[in-house]
Parts: structure tokens; C-alpha cells; sequence
């Protein structure tokens, strides 16, 4: 993701996540971030900007790094296409370069969501992703905590 992404960006995180606020303020000061947190987009064939995903380095810099699926999101209309499972693997495979680029290496991938949200199964199928706890209320209803390992 460049600077520039950053306006279609946030109009995607406030089409997909309607219950948080300032979307622009949000995206800015965390892709101002790097390289704590990164940022890749999806584009389609006229290099639109279709959907995000948003990684987070969890509890330092360290050999062995566990890094956080913060937030993913594609456009409606390009739901159900496979940009979120290519998303995922593509960045994974950016991030594990840079990691080995800078002495760490992926020790696990963490991604929490709505107990009810359908993404979980994506968590599973691109992440092989684990339920290991659940909290009860979290934000807006209970959140289900998911673990990969051996990425």
C-alpha cells in the first residue's frame, strides 16, 4: 500500500465497518506505523483499489515474531472472488521476507473477530487458523481468538 491508497482505503473500512469512526483518522495513524503495522491492498484489472489487509507486529521486535490479521476488508461486489484468501497469502509472503530481511522469523499469526462473523472459516482455510478462547463481549458482541502456527 502507498500513501496514496489511503483515501479509498478508509472509504473500504468505513463501508465494511460501520460500527467505528473515523476511518480516515484510523488508516493514517496506523499506516503511519510502519513497520509495526503494514498495510497491502488488492487491486483489480483497472488497478482499483478493492480491499486491504492490515498486519500488526504483536509485543516487540523479535527473532521469533507473532504478528496480528488486524483487520481484512474487500468491496462487496468482489466478495466471494478469492481476494481475501489472496490477501492474506500474498502479504504473508511479503511480511516473512521482510521479517528474514530483518532476523525474525513468523513463530504465529493471530486474528480475532465476531464470534458470528463468516470470516473465521477464511481464517481457517488460508491461515489454518484454531479457536483457543472466546470473550464474552468484547466489542460489539463475543469475539472469538484464533491461533496459526507453522505458517
Amino acid at each position: 500500500m502507498h500513501h496514496e491508497d489511503i483515501d479509498v482505503v478508509a472509504k473500504i473500512h468505513t463501508q465494511q465497518f460501520p460500527r467505528q469512526n473515523n476511518s480516515h483518522g484510523w488508516i493514517s495513524c496506523n499506516f503511519a506505523a510502519f513497520p509495526r503495522i503494514m498495510f497491502f491492498v488488492a487491486r483489480d484489472e483497472k488497478d482499483n483499489v478493492v480491499g486491504y489487509i492490515e498486519w500488526l507486529q504483536k509485543s516487540g521486535f523479535r527473532q521469533e515474531s507473532v504478528i496480528e490479521l488486524e483487520q481484512i476488508a474487500v468491496l462487496k461486489n468482489y466478495q466471494g472472488k478469492g481476494i481475501g484468501t489472496k490477501l492474506i497469502k500474498e502479504s504473508l509472503t511479503h511480511i516473512k521476507a521482510y521479517l528474514a530481511d530483518n532476523n525474525s522469523s513468523l513463530k504465529a499469526v493471530l486474528v480475532s473477530t465476531r464470534t458470528d462473523n463468516q470470516a473465521k472459516a477464511l481464517y481457517r482455510k488460508a491461515l489454518g487458523a484454531e479457536e483457543v478462547a472466546v470473550i464474552k463481549d468484547l466489542y460489539s458482541a463475543d469475539e472469538v481468538v484464533m491461533l496459526a502456527r507453522n505458517i
